[in-house]
């Protein structure tokens, strides 16, 4: 077994190309290289047009690779759920104004949301991962269910969703 060479880089999901980053650090190394920018592009597809961190490890000797996908950002996905490109760039802290507001999500989206940042947290339920995914919709402008995240996060608080949360 020879040693591993890990390069790490960040990738819009399904659009990995051969270019750099990773076609300049995969070329010298001695991979197909359009062998690896297809695998991350096939593992990525899901995440299209969204920012995600990709590592290729390759084996030294036998020139084997391995590509590992990481997690987009909560931002990254709320943005996707609420199918736009970014946020509102103001923070909504305070206005419930709704020509300010950027997006809105469900409450079914900030459960999918939850669960899969759930892995890489150290939350120990998808409620308590919920609420900062809330708290991520707030500095994005986006709504939850019509209501303002403040709003929405009182209503986590009484226990209105948790049959969502379980």
């Amino acid at each position: 077994m020879g040693d591993k060479q890990n390069i790490s880089a960040i990738v819009t999901g399904g659009e990995a190309s051969a270019g750099p980053p990773l076609g300049s650090s995969l070329g010298p190394i001695g991979v197909n290289v359009m062998q690896v920018i297809n695998a991350i592009n096939e593992k990525t597809s899901e995440f299209k047009g969204m920012k995600i961190p990709v590592t290729v490890s390759v084996d030294s000797d036998t020139k084997e690779w391995d590509v590992e996908v990481g997690i987009p950002s909560a931002s990254a996905l709320l943005l996707k759920e609420a199918g736009i490109q970014k946020g509102s760039g103001t923070c909504l802290l305070y206005t419930s104004d709704a020509a300010e507001w950027a997006g809105e999500v469900s409450v079914d989206s900030i459960v999918k949301v939850a669960k899969v940042k759930l892995e890489s947290s150290y939350a120990s339920s998808v409620k308590s991962v919920a609420k900062q995914i809330v708290g991520t919709c707030i500095s994005l402008g986006i709504k939850i269910e019509g209501k303002t995240p403040k709003e929405f996060t009182a209503d986590i608080n009484e226990g209105k969703w948790d049959s969502k949360f379980n």
